[in-house]
């Protein structure tokens, strides 16, 4: 089975087991703001997923890594689209490169978003370059170690007056935490259920 296939599989059957957002009580009446992100996985030999590292100057989530992707515009017609178009300004990824796979579980964050990861697939060797105003640093690592539970740490921390759970992932030197950690968390499951 090839890696597309493994993770159209995946992403075919039902939600996965893993977390539905950040550990946050929503109001049923809250309206969270949709958003969309690239998941890019780099067909290599040894597969890698390609990551960024948010510029220390930004407002919000400075210095975090992130998968590219942002709030779902208007003009976007899907959230395949806006997370496209979110990497071609984050990182100058043209949409042309990324074979969309599908999507995963839809994750909702602390901070009012509900974001659906698009999983894409990209040749290896590409050229990137950074939005100077978002991305300090453009990386990949090791897709199957990025998705083995034995790296998937549950973490507590106070936040906001109480205690929040979330995922960290530490991985060649990189600490992904939160939304990002608890995509990869919830990928992970629904790749356990699909022979590789």
């Amino acid at each position: 089975m090839t890696l597309t296939e493994r993770l159209r599989a995946s992403l075919d059957s039902p939600a996965s087991s893993g977390v539905a957002g950040d550990d946050f009580v929503f109001a049923e009446e809250a309206v969270l703001t949709a958003a969309a992100v690239l998941v890019p996985i780099v067909d290599r030999p040894a597969p890698t997923v390609l990551l960024t590292r948010r510029t220390d100057t930004l407002r919000k989530h400075a210095g975090q890594i992130a998968f590219p992707g942002g709030r779902i515009d208007p003009e976007d017609s899907s959230p395949e689209a806006a997370a496209l178009r979110e990497a071609w300004e984050e990182i100058a990824l043209d949409p042309a490169d990324v074979t969309v796979v599908g999507r995963s579980d839809t994750y909702r964050t602390g901070t009012g978003y509900s974001v659906t990861p698009v999983i894409g697939i990209i040749p290896p060797d590409l050229s990137f370059i950074p939005n100077a105003g978002e991305v300090a640093e453009i990386f990949e690592v090791p897709f199957e170690r990025l998705i083995d539970p034995a790296v998937h740490v549950a973490q507590t921390s106070e936040f906001g007056g109480r205690m929040r759970r979330f995922y960290e992932i530490t991985i060649d030197g990189y600490r992904v935490w939160g939304a990002t950690a608890g995509m990869i968390v919830n990928l992970a499951a629904r790749l356990r259920n699909v022979p590789a």
